[in-house]
């Protein structure tokens, strides 16, 4: 392929046409006819792309129809109208039993660009890239994200080679593939493209701390979050605005300086002032030149006077700001942390789709703030307003327009009404949310205001033809007419069954059938209410049957294979509970849930995904007989998937309970302690000293002192009950270390019984604290029914008992009280059993009377 078409391609990617191309005399694209062609595909697709972004997403409205452009033979221009395009398109781009936004605008132009997109091309190699922007904005057209062919990724792989010596165009691909990720919930993929793209344009970026104030009234600097950044010299004339830009700053003319500022003329979004009493508009910096890490390379930028950033390395920064949302919990650091990436956008605006989008994302960091939830509300009806206005040009607005994830005009509105909802302005919400369609919503809020029977009656109009699009309910009704009733594509259609299914429980079965049927097998919508209502009535075979047809359609919907591993489970069918489970943190591997029952299916399959022969029940699943039928993997598995799954559930004491009883199983002995450790500070409070496994405790000081092995016979799996190592290699690996930090730091400050002071004074023992050790045995003496019998007691087994332990604190002062310099023993031993029996006088008829008067006397003879 020539040069001249590597450069249209490249004019076309970044949209940035030369007029050279136009003019070059020599070029190849008027030599060969074919690679014309394709050329004059790849356009018109390009052209339809960004026609149907600019009146759904940046604005302004368009000048022309679709009609205009389509050229149609004569029979058919009688035919066709913009309604039945318009139809016929949304039903098309119906995608994984997901329907497309039926009131978007002008939906055949994305259609035309995917038709065009998909036909053969052989020479021009950046098409599997506009595919891929393509299938991004085809994803937000859905209700929900579903999963894009494979192909979409790995097609665009080879052009990272290609672009290789052009940073910004590398970086670009990055962040889009990442983008891409981002929107259907792949996490982990969406970083590391984030980070590869910010490495290929070479942004250096640190997220560290300065001095500075946030409040008016605020006296003494504290350290602030602060993103330090700062773009490469690209030497092809973008530099210039960027020194203009710190001209401007020093000048104080910029609007980099106060948030709310702009600049005459100034083609950007306008930026809302917050106007509060306390809060700064932005965080004021101390000027300093080393607010960078020690050996960082971005030590010499003052934080107070940041340079401007190449449009590309914002969008770049707003996409890793997305990221923190995502793999990082919802509360307030979370926030703290987003924040410094959206204020160095912010700080110096470049491009107006750029800023907008950083806007929006300070709007949403601001509105659960009371001080800001304001401007934030403000800010977000403002950046709706501005869509059809004309105060920047075309080419501005969709320059960076793939490289961030911008919301269509229709997400942003409904973003802007579900802030209304959040403060209680249900009507303002209610009157976009029935402009905009999106009856879901307008049920819910019908339903919040305690009116389902209005939310009934309007999905039952709709359905009949009662209600016209965009306009209100006609009170006394209209006849159904056959145009009326095609405008309700099969997989809306379906929608609003379902709908009305969640508002009549009553005929939730026969309403979710009706839309399986009317969507023609297509909705899993659907599959998943019908799901939901079987599995509510126990019929798990039946939930079964209907959720994997659910996730056939759609597989990224997690909550579906949750429900469905439960309903396997119920059903005992443990390789298809595992396979859901597994699709469950393969979607979110923060699911601590999902992984805690993974982890149960684990310890109920036998060898190589076949059902363990007995045991049918959790506890029988946890019997001694049962253990030696699981597999040692499957137990590794099992402790794997809750060691995984408690670092999302780190207050779920059922789950390290769980945790504990794998690890031993396992050998695992010090995870055991941790995990022993967490169960007894989460419920000592509430369940005293029967929040510690006793058994697990013992086998735990029984490992730390003696550590004797015992390994079974069949195929060297470990047996649940061995220790492993000596007592020297247990001291060497810290076990000891453990377990006494989880009697003196852990246990006995909250609970106490007879049985942990008795694993503790074994532990003591072997530790040679012998003095120690017998303080732990009269403690367990104290706390057991010899030190706690009172006088008149009647309990004659009682007596017994406490008898025994009389007999077993005598043994234990006679074995180790000679060993402990200054200790009395025999004075101990000779008050124990005559205070014991001194108080348990009513029982000398009984046979163990005599015990007592034996020990007593030898004692005295010890003497």
């Amino acid at each position: 392929m020539g040069a001249d078409f590597q450069a249209i391609e490249k004019a076309l990617l970044t949209g940035t046409w030369d007029d050279q191309l136009a003019h070059s005399s020599d070029a190849p694209v008027v030599k060969i006819a074919q690679n014309v062609d394709e050329l004059l595909r790849l356009t018109c697709a390009v052209a339809c792309l960004h026609a149907f972004l600019q009146v759904n997403w940046t604005g302004p409205d368009l000048d022309i129809k679709p009609l205009d452009v389509l050229a149609l033979a004569p029979e058919l221009s009688q035919l066709v109208d913009e309604d039945l395009l318009h139809q016929k398109a949304v039903a098309e781009l119906a995608y994984g039993g997901e329907p497309a936004y039926h009131l978007a605008k002008v939906p055949i132009f994305l259609q035309l660009a995917r038709l065009l997109l998909d036909t053969p091309f052989q020479h021009l190699q950046s098409v599997p890239w506009w595919r891929l922007r393509t299938w991004r904005i085809h994803e937000q057209l859905l209700d929900e994200p579903v999963a894009v062919p494979q192909d979409v990724m790995t097609s665009v792989g080879p052009l990272l080679d290609s672009f290789a010596a052009e940073p910004d165009i590398a970086g670009r691909l990055l962040l889009e593939q990442g983008l891409l990720e981002h929107y259907v919930g792949h996490d982990k993929s969406a970083a590391d493209y984030f980070v590869r793209a910010a490495r290929a344009t070479q942004l250096e970026y640190e997220l560290t701390g300065a001095l500075g104030k946030r409040t008016k009234f605020q006296q003494n600097d504290v350290t602030q979050l602060v993103l330090l950044a700062e773009s490469r010299a690209r030497g092809d004339g973008s530099d210039a605005h960027l020194e203009t830009g710190e001209a401007a700053e020093e000048k104080g003319d910029s609007t980099s300086g106060v948030i709310g500022s702009s600049a005459p003329n100034s083609a950007i979004p306008e930026t809302l002032p917050l106007n509060d009493d306390t809060l700064l508009e932005q965080t004021a910096f101390t000027s300093s030149s080393n607010a960078g890490s020690p050996g960082s390379r971005l030590s010499h930028i003052d934080p107070a006077s940041q340079p401007a950033l190449h449009p590309l390395d914002q969008c770049i920064l707003l996409a890793l700001c997305l990221n923190v949302k995502n793999v990082s919990p919802a509360h307030g650091l979370t926030a703290e942390q987003m924040a410094p990436y959206v204020a160095r956008v912010i700080s110096h605006p470049r491009n107006w789709s750029v800023h907008t989008m950083a806007l929006l994302l300070r709007s949403r960091l601001e509105a659960n703030r009371t001080r800001t939830v304001e401007r934030a509300t403000l800010q977000l009806q403002a950046l709706v307003d501005q869509m059809p206005t004309a105060d920047s040009t075309l080419a501005e607005r969709l320059l960076y327009i793939h490289s961030i994830i911008l919301p269509s005009k229709w997400e942003m509105e409904k973003e802007l009404a579900m802030r209304f909802l959040s403060i209680g302005v249900v009507k303002s919400a209610l009157e976009i949310f029935e402009r905009l369609e999106m009856w879901e919503e307008v049920v819910k809020c019908w339903q919040s205001m305690e009116r389902s029977d209005k939310a009934i009656t309007i999905v039952r109009d709709l359905l009949e033809g009662k209600k016209a699009e965009a306009e209100t309910v006609i009170s006394r009704g209209k006849a159904l007419s056959d145009k009326r009733k095609q405008v309700l594509d099969a997989t809306r259609e379906a929608k609003l069954w379902c709908l009305l299914g969640d508002l009549e429980p009553d005929h939730a079965l026969e309403h979710y059938t009706r839309a399986w049927e009317v969507s023609k097998e297509s909705s899993g919508r659907a599959m998943r209410s019908l799901g939901g209502y079987y599995f509510a009535r126990g019929n798990y075979q039946d939930v079964i049957t209907c959720l994997r047809r659910a996730v056939a359609i759609n597989p990224l919907l997690s909550r579906s294979w949750f429900v469905l591993g439960c309903a396997c489970v119920r059903q005992e069918d443990w390789e298809g509970a595992r396979d859901a489970f597994v699709r469950c943190v393969t979607i979110d591997d923060e699911d601590g849930e999902s992984w805690n029952n993974l982890a149960s299916v684990y310890l109920r399959m036998g060898e190589a995904g076949k059902k363990v022969a007995a045991g049918n029940s959790a506890h029988e699943a946890q019997g001694e007989d049962s253990e030696k039928r699981i597999p040692f993997s499957n137990r590794l598995l099992a402790f794997r998937a809750l060691k995984q799954g408690l670092k999302y559930s780190y207050d779920n004491w059922r789950m390290w309970m769980n945790y504990m009883i794998v690890a031993m199983d396992v050998g695992e002995l010090s995870e055991a302690c941790r995990a022993l450790t967490r169960v007894v500070e989460e419920r000592a409070g509430k369940d005293g000293a029967a929040c510690v496994d006793e058994d697990v405790l013992d086998k735990l000081v029984d490992a730390a002192t003696r550590g004797s092995v015992e390994a079974s016979a069949e195929g060297g799996e470990v047996n649940p009950d061995a220790t492993v190592g000596s007592s020297d290699a247990t001291m060497a690996t810290g076990l000891a270390r453990r377990v006494t930090d989880l009697f003196e730091r852990t246990i006995l400050p909250r609970v106490s019984s007879p049985r942990i002071f008795r694993a503790r004074a074994r532990l003591l023992l072997a530790q040679g604290r012998y003095e120690d050790a017998l303080n732990a045995y009269l403690d367990a003496y104290r706390a057991g029914p010899a030190g706690t019998m009172e006088r008149g007691e009647t309990d004659v087994e009682k007596w017994r008992e406490a008898v025994g332990e009389v007999e077993e604190i005598v043994d234990v002062l006679r074995n180790f009280g000679p060993r402990v310099d200054g200790f009395n023993w025999k004075l101990q031993a000779r008050s124990i059993v005559r205070t014991f029996m001194g108080r348990t006088k009513d029982f000398e008829d009984e046979p163990e009377w005599a015990t007592l008067t034996t020990l007593q006397e030898e004692i005295r003879k010890e003497d």
